[in-house]
C-alpha cells in the first residue's frame, strides 16, 4: 500500500520529529530507534505481543526524549508532537508487519465486508429504529465518506482521525437535531445506530484490521475520553453487523434470513454474470465466432467438433459449465420472486 496522505498536523509532528532526528545530537536516539526496529524484526510478527512491545518502547522513549537536550525546556506541547512523530516513524516502518499480520485477521476482514455487502442490499434506517427526524442523507453520507478514507492511511493516528471526523459528524447532526426541535439531547441509544448504519453504508475496506491496529499501537495515553468513545462505539457497531440478526434488525428471524438469502443469491449471479467471461480466450479464427446485436462473442459457434484442438474442447466446456451455471441460479432468483418462467421466456419468443 502507497504512503497516503497525512492528515495537517500528522504532517507537522512527523516533519518536525524528522527534523530533529537529522541532527547530529539526535544520534543516540536514532540507535536507539533502528535497535528495536531490529529486535523486532527477529521474531515472527505476532499482533498483540508486537502492540505490548511498541507500547513500551512509546513509554521509555517518552521519558528519554523529555530528558533529552534537544528537548531542553521544551513544552508539554512540544513533546508531545515529537511523540507524536515517533508513533508515525515507527508505525509506518512496521505497517506491513503489523497490519493484517495474519490469516485470521484477513479472514474476519472479509466475512465483515461480505456480511456487510449483504446488508446494503435490504437494511434501511428504519430497521434500526432510526427516528425519521434524524435522517438525513447530506450528513450521512459526508461521514461515510470520512470513514471510508481510514484505509488510506498508515498510523495508527490518522486512521483515528478518520474515526474522529464520522462521529463528528453524527455528533453535530444529533446536536442540531436536539437544538432545532427542542428535543433532549441524544445519547448513545440513538448515536450507535446511525454509527450502524454509516458503517453499513460505507463497507470500509479491512474494517476488522484498522481497528486492531488502532487499539494495538496508538498510544495507550492517547486513547481516552471522547477518542475512546468513538473508538469504543464504533467496535461496537462492527460486532453488531457481525452478530446480526432478525431479532437486532427489530423483524422477524425468518424474514431475515429470507432477506439474507436473497442478497446472496443476488451477489452470487452478480459475479457468476460478468460482462466479459474472465480467464476464456477466444478463438480468432473467422468461421469460429459469431456475435449478437449486442456485440457478446460465442466462440466456435460455427466449428465443426473434428476440427477443434484439445485445448478448445477444454474451453468449450468451461463455457458450458458457465452458461449452466447462470442458469441455474437464474431460475432460482425467478423461482423466489416468483417469476413463471414458461410465461417470460414466451414473452421474449413472442415479436
Amino acid at each position: 500500500m502507497a504512503e497516503s496522505p497525512m492528515s495537517p498536523a500528522s504532517r507537522v509532528d512527523f516533519y518536525g520529529f524528522l527534523d530533529r532526528m537529522r541532527r547530529p545530537a539526535a544520534a543516540d536516539l536514532f540507535r536507539s530507534i533502528k535497535s528495536f526496529l531490529a529486535s523486532l524484526s527477529l521474531d515472527e510478527p505476532s499482533a498483540e505481543e508486537d502492540g505490548a512491545r511498541v507500547q513500551a518502547f512509546f513509554t521509555a522513549m517518552e521519558t528519554t526524549i523529555r530528558e533529552h537536550p534537544l528537548w531542553a525546556n521544551a513544552t508539554h506541547q512540544e513533546i508531545d508532537h515529537a511523540l507524536e512523530g515517533l508513533e508515525k516513524y515507527i508505525m509506518t516502518k512496521l505497517f506491513d508487519r503489523t497490519f493484517v499480520s495474519s490469516a485470521e485477521d484477513a479472514a474476519a476482514d472479509a466475512e465483515v465486508s461480505e456480511k456487510i455487502g449483504l446488508l446494503q442490499q435490504f437494511l434501511r434506517p428504519c430497521h434500526l429504529d432510526i427516528p425519521k427526524i434524524l435522517h438525513n442523507e447530506a450528513s450521512w453520507l459526508l461521514a461515510v465518506k470520512e470513514l471510508q478514507k481510514i484505509n488510506s492511511f498508515r498510523s495508527p493516528r490518522d486512521k483515528l482521525l478518520c474515526i474522529m471526523s464520522c462521529c463528528q459528524v453524527i455528533n453535530n447532526l444529533l446536536l442540531n437535531v436536539s437544538m432545532s426541535n427542542d428535543r433532549s439531547p441524544s445519547g448513545a441509544d440513538e448515536f450507535l445506530p446511525i454509527l450502524i448504519y454509516i458503517t453499513i453504508k460505507a463497507n470500509p475496506p479491512q474494517l476488522h484490521s484498522n481497528l486492531k491496529f488502532v487499539q494495538l499501537f496508538r498510544r495507550e495515553a492517547k486513547l481516552v475520553s471522547e477518542v475512546e468513545y468513538y473508538l469504543t462505539n464504533l467496535i461496537s457497531a462492527k460486532m453488531f453487523i457481525v452478530n446480526v440478526n432478525g431479532h437486532s434488525l427489530s423483524m422477524e428471524e425468518s424474514e431475515f434470513q429470507k432477506h439474507m438469502e436473497s442478497a446472496k443469491l443476488g451477489t452470487q449471479i452478480s459475479a457468476a454474470s460478468p460482462s466479459t467471461p474472465q480467464g476464456l480466450a477466444t478463438s480468432t479464427r473467422g468461421p469460429q465466432k459469431q456475435t449478437d446485436m449486442e456485440g457478446s462473442v460465442f466462440p466456435y459457434m460455427e466449428s465443426e467438433t473434428e476440427s477443434l484442438t484439445a485445448a478448445e474442447l477444454k474451453q468449450l466446456h468451461g463455457l458450458y459449465r458457465q452458461v449452466v451455471t447462470r442458469y441455474t441460479l437464474l431460475s432460482k432468483a425467478l423461482r423466489k420472486l416468483s417469476v413463471d418462467e414458461e410465461r417470460l421466456l414466451a414473452s421474449v419468443d413472442d415479436p
